[in-house]
């Protein structure tokens, strides 16, 4: 088989077809892409240059320009005009500061209440919704009031026509710069279960689960339909992947049993909208996945993004495999955090032989999992290795991508 490009090669990787060897594309890098001062463009570039199967994602707007939802990326998230915000500092002596958010809409108020940390990133500002807040969260911003329902429709408002202008112009620079470089071009981010979390808190959905159904139901559905006019403005963007992040969705979170009442069906209508529009369906979710995988075939999820096999609970590479073989494409394999961040060199290395061997070979993609972030030269050193091995292990049918030069990662 002639050399593909990388675009290629993961298409066909998560088409299930042949290629001419394994891909490995970083699922995120947030180290490598600090070093591109926030650049997506800048980032698909330097991970081409380290021979990486790299992918360009859009919109391409950075934590800083989102700061009502930071750790949901994609279009802006946008409240009704009607909308007031409130926010207060309450000095406790002796305790950690407070912060109060109130939302003012025509059906009600919402509000929320946080107690500071040494480690809260978002100075007097609580966000929409993020992960930060959800841990220290005194009131969450919903607690099962069918009133706070009504409410937050006025937050859950649709793209407005500017941004979907804005992002088909960013579209068609992408589609340009993918075609170009022979990047792949994704999109999303889609949201369910993970924005209920971030509204109510983990706890208290668990327990709205099952004490107040119908709340959860309303609320999910809710969700739904707030993300497909988010899903349909990105599709238009012709990408090739959308992704849907799912962290909070697997069965540590959400028991087999509400997950297939509440978030399959809906979970199936979003993949098949992403395949009406030419798209392939990408579902992040790397803990508690086992008891799922016969359901993630029902969805038409096309691949699974997140294997981690040490922070996943009873994340059994070969056992995924075997389950999933010939059905979905498996992204992922090491992980990000505990073995390329702060493990040895020859753990990486036979971390990275493992994957290819447990999830390999066809409908895989090498990657950390989730994120590699540390910027240090020992993570450096250990990207090197993680690359390196890769090269040296992978089903090569065809030329090699390019080596790694000498000293080209840790001078990035």
């Amino acid at each position: 088989m002639p050399e593909l490009t990388s675009r290629e090669r993961l298409q066909r990787t998560l088409r299930l077809q042949p290629a001419d060897y394994e891909p490995c594309s970083f699922v995120s890098f947030t180290a490598l892409r600090r070093r591109c001062r926030e650049n997506m463009y800048e980032l698909a570039l330097a991970e081409k240059a380290l021979g990486l199967d790299a992918f360009l994602f859009i919109p391409t707007l950075s934590r800083p320009q989102r700061p009502e939802h930071p750790e949901l990326r994609g279009l802006p998230v946008r409240f009704h005009r009607s909308v007031v915000t409130r926010e207060r500092r309450e000095e406790i002596p002796g305790q950690p500061a407070i912060l109060h958010k109130e939302y003012t809409t025509p059906a009600g108020k919402l509000r929320t209440s946080v107690r500071m940390s040494d480690d809260w990133p978002h100075s007097d500002h609580i966000p929409f919704v993020d992960d930060f807040q959800v841990p220290r969260a005194i009131k969450p911003l919903l607690s099962g009031d069918s009133r706070e329902l009504e409410a937050l429709q006025f937050l859950l408002t649709p793209p407005s026509p500017e941004d979907i202008a804005q992002f088909q112009a960013e579209a068609e620079r992408a589609q340009a710069f993918a075609q170009e470089h022979g990047v792949l071009l994704a999109g999303g981010w889609g949201v369910g279960a993970d924005m209920a979390n971030w509204l109510c808190g983990f706890e208290n959905l668990m327990l709205l689960g099952h004490d107040q159904p119908a709340f959860i139901e309303r609320l999910f559905e809710m969700l739904h339909l707030w993300n497909r006019q988010r899903m349909v403005a990105v599709l238009a963007g012709k990408v090739d992947l959308f992704i849907y992040r799912a962290w909070y969705e697997g069965c540590d979170f959400v028991s087999p049993g509400i997950w297939r009442k509440a978030i399959l069906p809906r979970l199936q209508a979003d993949a098949t909208l992403a395949h009406e529009h030419g798209a392939k369906f990408g579902y992040i979710c790397s803990s508690g996945i086992l008891p799922l995988l016969g359901d993630f075939l029902d969805a038409g999820i096309d691949v699974l993004i997140g294997v981690d096999p040490v922070q996943g609970t009873k994340t059994d590479l070969a056992e995924i495999k075997r389950r999933t073989a010939g059905h979905l494409c498996l992204w992922g394999g090491v992980s990000g955090a505990v073995t390329v961040e702060m493990g040895e060199e020859a753990e990486v290395r036979a971390a990275v032989r493992l994957a290819i061997e447990a999830l390999g070979p066809g409908g895989f993609i090498l990657s950390p999992v989730d994120n590699i972030t540390v910027d240090e030269p020992r993570t450096w050193q250990n990207i090197g290795a993680f690359i390196d091995e890769w090269k040296l292990r992978r089903s090569n049918g065809g030329a090699a991508p390019p080596a790694i030069r000498s000293g080209a990662v840790a001078n990035l």
